[in-house]
Parts: C-alpha cells; structure tokens; sequence
C-alpha cells in the first residue's frame, strides 16, 4: 500500500469521518479504511426502494438541544423536523384505535417503566431491566408494549439490559427526524474525507513501536490507528489483534453487544392511510399478544409509505425467517388498523438486516447487566497508539450517531496528543 500516514483510520461511519477531520485540522496525516462499499456506516439513507428518502439506521437527531449534527444539518441544507412526532401517536388494539384514556394509560406504562429502570441504576444497581419491570408490573394489557419499546430504545430484551448503562444515556426528549436522511447527512459532513473503499482490516499487530493493519490489499504501517468499527465484529474475532487483546479489554467489547433493531419499508401506489401528517402508529393486538406488538412511521403522501420497527427477540426471530416474513409480518399488522384492501396497493417492500451486515453485525451497543463500566474500559488506549471510537464509546450518546461523531474527535484529539508527547 501507499506510503505510511501517522493515522490509520478503520472504518468510515460517523466516528471514523468526525476523527479524519479533526486529524486533518490538526495537520496530522491519515488513511481511512472502510470494509463496505460506502461510507456511513449505520447511518445509510437510499431512496430508490420508496421512491423517498428514508433511513436504514439511524434516523432521529436524538438530545438535540446538544447534537452537533442539528448544526451540521442546518449548515448544509437538510430538513428535520423540530418535533418527534408525539402529537401524532396513535395506538391500535387489534380491532379498534385506543381511546384518548387508553392511549393515556399505555404511554404512561412506558414512560413509568424506563424511570424505574433509570432510577434503578441511579441508584447504582447493575442488574436485568426485567428484574426491575418484575418489581414494577405494568397493566398486563401494556406488558407487550412496555418490553417493546425497552428493545426498540436498546436492541435488546429487557432480560439483558443493564439498568445502570441504561441510566447513563443522556435523553432530553428532544428527538428530531432527519426528512432528508439522517444517513445522507451523515455522508454528506464527511464527504471531503478521501476514504479506501471495499478494504477490510483483518488484524492490526501492535507488537512493534507503532502499528501494521493487514489487508486484503496488503500490509499498511502507521504510528498509531483510530479503530471505529462496532464492538460486534471485535468481540466475534472478525477484527484480529497481534498481540491478542488484553484479557479485560476483550471482555468489554463481548460485554457491549450489538443487538437486533431492523425496519421493513412498505410502499404504496395510492394514499392508504388517510393522514395529512407523518404518524406514529403502534399495533398491539389483544386477542394475539403472542405475536408482538409492531410500531410504525407512518409517510403521507398520493403514494404513502410505512416503515416498521422491530427489535429483540421479535426482530430477532423475524430476521432469521428472511425478508418475505419481514414484510408479511408487518403487512398483517397494518392490515389490522386500516383493512385488507391495503394489500392490493403495496408497491414494494424492503427490510434491513444490520444482524447479517458482516462488517457491522448489528444494530447499537447495550451492556450487559452487571457489565456496565464495559464502556469506560473501551475509552482507554491501548498502548498509547491504539484508540477506539463509535457509539458505544461514548459514555452519555452510546447508541446514536452524535455520540458516535463525539467519539471520533474524542479520540482523535486524545491521538493527537499522543503522537506530540
């Protein structure tokens, strides 16, 4: 490969294009690395499957008050909405929309369970979410509800969520959808970075004074590397390390997985839902709670568009049956609330897998229970010349795309600092 940069780069999603940047700034050279064919990482807008922009990943300018990306966003000309959209929930029961009482009571429920949950770790308990819900019943009608929105905020059933990680995220309640991709955002504040697309790194050796990253084009050495990619592909050994991680290192990338948060896109040749605004629907079907509830952004429009969530074990299970049972699943629900009249105007259907991505192998970052100081082990460099970056990094915004930004010049800056010494 070309000649050695101070920097090596791995990965360009959010982390990695934040830390070329800041190096750049500072005047230190540097390569990114990227094993995909684009840049973004999880963070990926494409328009071509709805005939509109939408979000694969990350999608809601979350904490916005303090998200650089709202500044970003404004600098560059990217619509966002300066709502999240609570107005427009609406809740569906299997037959019938929810009253205005019931509607009340199941957000409640919700709302109550993730404070007892954040009071539980607060009060530095590091044990199940479940445990905590167990010591807090909800209304049995919005147990369902209660544990789908615990997997849809983590990734994970509440049996393996840490509720002193959960805790530490930082949410003011001021999450703003991108209208023009989050993802394409993203990409767009990065798009002066030169990166080497299509370029895995299978092992970085650091038993020498700086560091050597193998390739499948061949061998690059630097002084030090910025290493961005998700815990997941550390922890399953797709990223190998000579010498070998140190014991307690490893144990922090295993104990920060990434869990499964995917989306079905639904498109439609005609407007099937009859609203003049961007919706939140939420399906609960009473007479089968077996079957999970589904949650849904709902697209106005002459040809409107549905995107829906699934999350943990549900996702999970969905994911494994491929993209048909995707697609049906979340069909069957819509057809629920609006009829089946629905099904003769699909236009087209497209799911995510981030599970299956190879490179990524996975939604965002959740701590195990008992394991919430994994991420302040991973915010440590590893011999001064090895520094991670990513969502799950960042101490207060791990699961987002702004905290993976933050991390990226975090430990950029750190690189720095490091290189002067």
């Amino acid at each position: 490969m070309t000649a050695a940069p101070d920097v090596v780069i791995v990965g360009a999603g959010a982390a990695g294009l934040a830390a070329a940047r800041t190096l750049r700034a500072a005047g230190v050279s540097f390569r990114v690395l990227e094993a995909s064919a684009r840049t973004g990482g999880r963070a990926f807008t494409e328009s071509e499957s709805l005939g509109q922009p939408w979000d694969h990943g990350c999608h809601w300018l979350h904490d916005a008050e303090d998200n650089p990306f709202v500044g970003i966003a404004e600098t560059l000309g990217f619509r966002f909405l300066k709502s999240d959209g609570r107005r427009n929930r609406r809740l569906h029961l299997g037959r019938r929309m929810a009253d205005a009482g019931e509607q009340a009571a199941s957000l409640r429920a919700v709302h109550e369970a993730f404070e007892a949950i954040a009071a539980a770790g607060e009060a530095g308990r590091d044990v199940p979410a479940a445990e905590v819900l167990a010591e807090h019943p909800s209304d049995p009608r919005w147990a369902g509800l209660v544990r789908q929105w615990v997997a849809l905020m983590t990734a994970q059933d509440p049996e393996t969520v840490s509720t002193l990680d959960y805790s530490r995220y930082r949410d003011t309640d001021h999450n703003w959808p991108v209208i023009d991709g989050y993802g394409a955002l993203v990409r767009a504040a990065g798009a002066d970075v030169p990166v080497t697309l299509s370029c895995p790194v299978r092992r970085i050796d650091w038993s020498g004074p700086g560091v050597r990253l193998e390739t499948d084009a061949g061998t690059l050495a630097a002084k030090a590397a910025i290493v961005t990619v998700s815990t997941q592909v550390i922890a399953d050994g797709q990223l190998g390390f000579f010498p070998a991680l140190p014991p307690a290192l490893a144990e922090a990338f295993a104990a920060l997985p990434l869990g499964v948060a995917e989306k079905v896109a639904l498109s439609f040749d005609r407007d099937v839902f009859g609203i003049a605004e961007r919706t939140g629907l939420g399906v609960l079907d009473e007479d089968a709670p077996g079957r999970g509830p589904f949650q849904f952004q709902l697209l106005p429009g002459s040809r409107s568009a549905a995107i829906g969530h699934m999350a943990g074990e549900m996702g999970a299970r969905l994911l494994k049956d491929g993209p048909d049972a995707m697609a049906a699943a979340a069909l069957d629900a819509l057809c629920a609330v609006f009829g089946e009249d629905v099904r003769r105007h699909v236009r087209g259907t497209h799911t995510t897998g981030w599970a299956q991505e190879p490179f990524i192998r996975g939604a965002y970052s959740c701590a195990l229970p008992g394991q919430a100081e994994a991420r302040a082990a991973l915010f440590e460099p590893l011999a001064e010349r090895i520094h991670f970056a990513g969502e799950a990094v960042h101490p207060y915004a791990f699961s987002t795309a702004h905290g993976a930004h933050l991390s990226g010049i975090t430990a950029a800056e750190r690189c720095i600092g490091a290189l002067a010494a």
